[in-house]
């Protein structure tokens, strides 16, 4: 069985519908959830549906091997960065090389880097006319948004769309394609 950790910072709408998906997976389960953020939503969501779920700090995340621990006593055989916002740091990515993936709400490397994400990226895509976006699923390196593309998949963006209403195509797109594309990557 395949063990997935996912990393998330806010509401973990992604991550609940990782969850569901592999709830029933005979191959792949998601068995953890960690967050930067005591507050977020995913931690509500992850208890819910039966997987445990942890908030760290910075400190914890950076500076000492708190995280790098715990993931280590995890065994992951992939790492998901599912709306989580910190930089990623080189003394966990170096431990589990190519194993750490993310999904970015544009087409990389259109709209990527520090301070791009959620409705950043979204204002950013109508304000300079963009006919389409879409999402990225990457492997993670150590600069934001630049590790090898494993996935994209485009929708059109009209001249009436607000932010707003790119948020809601990007959201289906991933509800439709990231835990596919994971499933893919887990069983070759």
């Amino acid at each position: 069985m395949k063990r997935i950790v996912i990393f998330a910072s806010g509401s973990g709408s992604n991550a609940e519908n990782l969850i569901k998906f592999f709830q029933n997976s005979e191959h792949a389960s998601v068995i953890q959830v960690l967050t930067n953020n005591p507050h977020a939503k995913v931690l509500d969501r992850s208890k819910r549906l039966g997987v445990s779920a942890f908030s760290f700090n910075k400190v914890a995340f950076t500076k000492t091997d708190d995280v790098l621990n715990l993931l280590k006593a995890s065994y992951p055989d992939l790492i998901v960065l599912a709306g989580f916002l910190w930089k990623f740091p080189e003394h966990i990515l170096k431990h589990f090389p190519d194993k750490v993936i993310n999904i970015h709400p544009a087409l990389l490397p259109k709209y990527g880097g520090k301070g791009m994400y959620g409705m950043h990226v979204h204002r950013a895509v109508v304000e300079n006319n963009e006919a389409e976006t879409g999402i990225t699923i990457h492997y993670v390196n150590e600069n934001y948004d630049e590790g090898a593309i494993i996935f994209q998949a485009n929708c059109e963006v009209l001249a009436s769309d607000s932010p707003e209403n790119v948020a809601e195509k990007i959201h289906e797109l991933e509800m439709e394609y990231f835990p596919e594309v994971i499933d893919r990557l887990l069983n070759g």
